[in-house]
């Protein structure tokens, strides 16, 4: 830097102008790129122009013209434009030429260096151009002492070089209704008991660490106070609820990196799920500040049987631009050591998702996805995320289970102010254990969403969501056990509309409703009212 500081210093005695280029040109050149520079309007971008041929609306009967002419060809150093045009007939500003000025001294400074030689002609029309632009260079260094000086406060204030902050936070106020809860194993006719007006809360603070540029280091702490399947069912839950008491909890470590140009690859100490690494193809609904509230229509629940707090990895491949793959391996007590559980004896979950993305919103992904839960697992963790009637989250009492899961998933951008998603998803069951061994159960769910982005203004998003929750049309019993756990006969629905007003770009507030009918066999529907308030920061 010496060296260089030298050599712009022999360059203004040059020029005849002392101290004036040391103090003012020299350290605008620590900020200004020293190549040519061509400003884009709309990139702010800045891009070099090799020949006067390329200024394309710069014509002899110019006054500048030969300036530019001997500049640009000689040295490679005067502003213009992407658009090969010089924009003389606008004002340019004094500044951006005083800029180029500098970049032109640069341009001269690496002749010197390479020991080429810079005409003394040209060396007197920059000193005529410097003093005549003496005034905005000044302010041009003044400039740049007020952005160092930014800069500096920042560098010395900053939580850390490497590392972000990430945070979400959301209140709702909701309230469940109806004639009669939809719990297991209780009368009909028995009256809710837990759907009270209530306000709840779920904050996510996310640590996210970059020590490459490309690779990922995410660490979530989280903390909230829902109360899950109230009315008896999983069909009144929140798309963003999280239990807790309001302790608060790491949810997520994870290590996500690049290797080459298409394959990436996920380290998860805490929770990984299909969607971390593919596309739900669900765009306007999955987001839990902004998209459904409800939580079933939120995104297919094959993204949702392993979201739980266990260990896993993952791996995504771009086959072509339009095609890709993605891989998942997880297990729910993937750290704990003991006989029946660890990475590969307990419960564990194997998925894979092949999409293909047309344009922007626009796609259709097949999702596969195969687990095994141990006894008593089903009963920390539901076999489908807690997104269906109670016959799908422990179909076989505790007993051990296998089961394979397929699914189909679209999203259709029709145009800017449209789009409709969904998908079908099929689930074959069947126990590995104890006294329903051979029992099975075929396990079933669809939806469409249509959403109406920009909806009376702009950002804001309006969305209807009809579907069938995940239910059990067969639930085999061949050792007649008893149990409250029986095929579902009511085919169970849910429609939920909401509509997003966002305040400004931190803040929404979306007011919801759904409708649960048929939540389990011979019961009343269930609704649900909700007001949702979300500040992203």
């Amino acid at each position: 830097m010496t060296k260089k500081l030298n050599y712009l210093l022999s360059l203004s005695v040059i020029l005849g102008l002392g101290d004036f280029y040391h103090s003012n040109i020299v350290k605008a050149q620590s900020v200004v790129d020293s190549q040519t520079m061509a400003y884009d309007s709309d990139s702010n971008s800045m891009s070099q122009i090799n020949s006067v041929s390329q200024l394309r609306d710069v014509s002899p009967t110019d006054w500048a013209f030969e300036a530019l002419r001997s500049l640009v060809e000689r040295y490679g150093c005067i502003v213009g434009y992407p658009d090969r045009t010089f924009r003389g007939n606008r004002a340019l500003s004094r500044y951006e030429f005083a800029a180029g000025l500098n970049a032109c001294l640069n341009s001269m400074e690496r002749l010197i260096q390479e020991g080429t030689t810079v005409i003394k002609e040209d060396l007197e029309k920059l000193k005529a151009l410097a003093k005549e632009y003496e005034v905005e260079l000044a302010t041009l260094n003044t400039r740049i002492n007020n952005l160092e000086g930014r800069i500096t406060f920042l560098e010395d204030n900053n939580f850390s070089t490497t590392t972000t902050l990430r945070g979400e936070n959301i209140i709702v106020f909701s309230g469940v209704g109806g004639n009669e809860t939809a719990a297991l194993g209780v009368p009909k006719n028995t009256p809710i008991n837990d759907g009270q007006i209530t306000a709840n809360y779920r904050t996510r603070l996310d640590l996210n660490t970059s020590f490459t540029g490309e690779d990922l280091l995410k660490v979530r702490l989280q903390m909230g106070n829902f109360y899950f399947a109230r009315g008896g069912s999983n069909l009144t839950d929140f798309n963003f609820s999280a239990g807790g008491e309001n302790n608060t909890a790491l949810n997520k470590v994870q290590y996500s990196f690049p290797v080459g140009d298409r394959l990436k690859f996920w380290l998860a100490g805490i929770k990984i799920t299909l969607d971390d690494i593919s596309d739900p193809l669900s765009p306007y609904t999955s987001d839990f500040a902004t998209g459904s509230v409800a939580f079933f229509p939120s995104l297919a629940p094959i993204y949702l049987m392993n979201d739980y707090e266990g260990p896993g990895v993952g791996a995504y491949y771009d086959i072509t631009d339009k095609l890709n793959i993605g891989l998942l391996y997880s297990a729910l007590n993937g750290s704990n050591p003991e006989s029946g559980n660890g990475l590969f004896n307990g419960k564990y979950n194997i998925a894979a998702q092949l999409t293909y993305k047309f344009d922007g919103n626009t796609g259709i992904a097949f999702a596969y996805a195969r687990d095994y839960s141990g006894a008593g697992d089903l009963q920390d963790f539901s076999l489908l995320g807690y997104t269906g009637v109670a016959n799908t989250d422990d179909p076989f009492d505790g007993n051990a289970a296998s089961s394979d899961h397929y699914a189909v998933i679209g999203s259709w951008q029709i145009s800017p102010r449209f789009n409709i998603s969904g998908w079908g998803m099929y689930t074959y069951s069947k126990a590995e254990g104890g006294l329903r061994s051979g029992d099975y159960a075929d396990i079933w769910n669809w939806k469409v969403s249509l959403a109406f982005p920009d909806l009376f203004k702009e950002g804001n998003l309006g969305a209807v969501s009809v579907g069938s929750p995940p239910y059990a049309g067969t639930l085999t019993n061949k050792n007649n056990v008893s149990t409250d756990i029986v095929a579902t006969k009511d085919t169970p629905f849910l429609v939920e509309t909401f509509y997003m007003f966002r305040l400004t770009d931190n803040i929404s507030i979306t007011p919801a409703f759904w409708v649960g009918i048929n939540p389990a066999n011979n019961r009343d529907s269930l609704y649900v009212g909700a007001l949702r308030t979300s500040f992203t920061f």
